[in-house]
């Protein structure tokens, strides 16, 4: 088994925002997590990083319990457990390749990461990821000079120069308008077509996790209501994941469901 959670739970004071989970991964997918606001969907994320702890429950990757990893070992599994946030959280007045290079900190000693030194090696391969996603002649730019696609793909950069087993991406195309969402989808596919990664990716409308993902987890009040494929992610599952009005027409297009999930530099130096 790859990854697998078991009655996974996280409460916040009298609140439960992730229920009982139970999810079985076998191997290597996209998979795509939908659900109205407050479903549970970014906690549940948090909790795969450990940004979050579980109240209950366990995780485990590859037989390993990740759910009490402590200290060292906890920030070894969020290296190997990358996370890509809908606000980008680069670094506005700092240049693109350094924001890249972040992703080498839980490996680096402390005074190199103070003065902003990196190896040779490094800094060419996060000129190589820019590259690959089409963004290496903004390398010396501050990331803040940049639009919010291309900080999007910056941040994707920076995750897999963490060279991650697993990629977590908690709506990565939520503030984007429609030709950047598709590059930025388009790329994290490629991430797992190329790369053979798990990605798990928590998304706003209906038609892109039918278009990106082979597997859709819908979630509803913190619990998980739908697990299957784009093909059998039907009117009725939406109503199911979004609480939708049973009067909602069954003769309703895909494009009609997406309106119903809507409403609910410093300068480096080379060692």
């Amino acid at each position: 088994m790859l990854f697998q959670l078991s009655g996974l739970t996280k409460k916040f004071a009298t609140s439960t925002a992730v229920d009982q989970v139970d999810l079985s991964v076998e191997r290597s997918q996209f998979i795509g997590i939908i659900g109205a606001s407050g479903a549970g969907k970014s906690t549940l994320l948090r909790m795969l990083n450990r940004l979050n702890d579980p109240t209950s429950g366990t995780i485990r990757f590859r037989g390993q319990e990740i759910s009490s990893l402590t200290g060292a070992e906890k920030r070894a599994w969020q290296s190997r457990c990358a996370m890509i946030f809908q606000q980008f959280n680069l670094v506005p007045r700092m240049d693109v390749v350094s924001n890249v290079l972040h992703g080498t900190l839980n490996r680096r000693n402390t005074l190199a990461t103070m003065f902003n030194i990196y190896p040779e090696k490094d800094i060419h391969h996060a000129i190589d990821i820019l590259e690959r996603l089409g963004i290496s002649e903004h390398a010396a730019k501050r990331a803040q000079a940049l639009s919010g696609g291309q900080q999007q793909r910056v941040a994707i950069a920076r995750a897999l120069m963490q060279d991650p087993q697993i990629v977590l991406a908690d709506e990565p195309i939520a503030s984007l308008d429609p030709m950047n969402a598709q590059i930025v989808m388009d790329s994290l596919r490629s991430i797992h077509d190329q790369d053979g990664k798990l990605v798990i990716c928590n998304l706003h409308t209906l038609d892109t996790a039918r278009r990106y993902c082979d597997r859709i987890i819908g979630m509803r009040a913190g619990r998980v209501v739908f697990d299957g494929t784009g093909d059998e992610l039907t009117l009725s599952a939406a109503r199911d994941i979004y609480g939708a009005d049973s009067s909602f027409s069954e003769a309703a297009t895909s494009t009609s469901v997406d309106v119903l999930a809507d409403h609910k530099m410093p300068e480096l130096a080379i060692a």
